[in-house]
């Protein structure tokens, strides 16, 4: 079973690659527990909006989910924790201003 950290990050993936975000019924599909989309929530990764559809000649309303620009920078760490701002790489890195002169 994945530990609470991986199924974060696969939510908050999940939530990146989808233009208009997901509706709460997809990620619970997906398996994600109700408890760790409110924790998304309240973190402020992830925002919710309800929504009003017509499915089948009946009008519904579902929750969507989409990721907030503090839920892409928490990605960014859980993808990559050795870059985290504290350790960023410094300069030394770059290539040298002269590299490209011939």
């Amino acid at each position: 079973m994945p530990t609470t950290k991986q199924q974060r990050r696969r939510a908050l993936e999940l939530l990146e690659a989808s233009i208009d975000g997901c509706t709460e019924a997809i990620m619970l599909a997906y398996g994600f527990k109700i408890e760790l989309l409110i924790e998304l929530i309240n973190a402020g990764f992830a925002t919710t909006s309800i929504e009003r559809i017509v499915a089948g000649g009946r009008r519904i309303e579902v929750t969507r989910l989409r990721i907030t620009g503090a839920g892409r920078r928490a990605l960014a760490k859980l993808r990559w924790p050795r870059f985290s701002k504290r350790s960023r790489p410094t300069g030394e890195w770059a290539p040298s201003p002269t590299a490209n002169r011939l």
